[in-house]
C-alpha cells in the first residue's frame, strides 16, 4: 500500500491529486506545520532524514522530492498514461516542466514569502525600518521582476498548447500546478495572464483534483 506522508498546505497535495488521477489506493499520514515557524514537525524525519514533505512509502521503497515521486508513480503505475511517449518532443517538454517547477519557478516565490514575513515579524522599533527597507528593495529590484518574468514566460508557453507538455494533460501539469497556485495566492498572478488563470480553472474542475482536496484537508496557500 502506498502511504503519502502529507503536510498541510504543501506540495504533497499534488501527489494526492496524481494518485487520484491514477486511480490507485493509498493511505495518508497527516502532519501539521508548526503555527509559528510554518515548518514541518520533527516526526517527518522518521520517514526521511530531511523531514520534508512530500514523501511516499510504497512497501519497502521510500521516495522523496515532488518530481521524483511524480516520475516514480507514473513510471510504475501509469501504464502509459499521464506522460508522452518516449523520444518525442512532447516527452522532452514533459521532462523539462517536471524539473522547472521546483528548479526555476519556486525559488523566487519562496524568496517573496520569506521577505514578506520579514516585514510582518515583530522587531525592535529601531530595527524594523531598516529591515523593511532592505526587504522592499530586494523585492522591487530582484524578486518581483523575477516572478513577473516567469509568469510572462509561462503565459506564452500555454499559448503554444493547452497543456504544458502538449495537447494532452500529463503529470507535468500536476507538477506545475503548485507554483502557479502559489503565484495566484501571493505572487501577483492576475487577469493579465488569462491563460494561466484558465489553466487553474481547468485543473480545479477535474474530479481527481476535487477528490484529492477532500482527502488532503486544508489547502490554503495565502498564509
Amino acid at each position: 500500500m502506498i502511504i503519502v506522508h502529507h503536510l498541510n498546505n504543501s506540495r504533497s497535495q499534488r501527489i494526492l491529486w496524481l494518485l487520484e488521477e491514477l486511480g490507485l489506493e493509498y493511505d495518508i499520514k497527516y502532519y501539521d506545520r508548526d503555527p509559528k515557524t510554518m515548518l514541518a514537525p520533527a516526526s517527518l524525519r522518521e520517514v526521511h532524514p530531511l523531514g520534508k514533505s512530500p514523501v511516499i512509502t510504497d512497501g519497502a521503497t521510500t521516495v522523496a522530492e515532488s518530481g521524483a515521486i511524480v516520475e516514480y508513480l507514473v513510471d510504475r503505475y501509469g501504464e502509459g498514461r499521464f506522460a508522452p511517449l518516449p523520444n518525442t518532443p512532447e516527452r522532452l517538454r514533459y521532462t523539462y516542466w517536471l524539473h522547472y517547477a521546483e528548479g526555476s519557478a519556486m525559488p523566487p516565490l519562496l524568496l517573496k514569502l520569506i521577505f514578506d514575513r520579514i516585514e510582518q515579524e515583530p522587531l525592535p522599533f529601531f530595527v524594523k525600518p531598516v529591515a523593511r527597507l532592505i526587504s522592499n528593495k530586494t523585492k522591487s529590484s530582484f524578486i518581483n521582476p523575477q516572478i513577473t518574468q516567469h509568469l510572462s514566460y509561462l503565459e506564452s508557453e500555454l499559448g503554444k498548447s493547452p497543456w504544458f507538455a502538449g495537447t494532452e494533460f500529463t503529470a507535468a501539469d500536476i507538477q506545475m500546478s503548485f507554483p502557479i497556485e502559489v503565484a495566484m495566492a501571493r505572487g501577483g498572478l492576475d487577469a493579465s495572464q488569462p491563460k494561466l488563470l484558465d489553466f487553474l480553472d481547468r485543473i480545479h474542475t477535474r474530479p481527481a483534483y476535487q477528490r484529492a482536496l477532500e482527502r488532503g484537508g486544508v489547502y490554503k496557500l495565502t498564509g
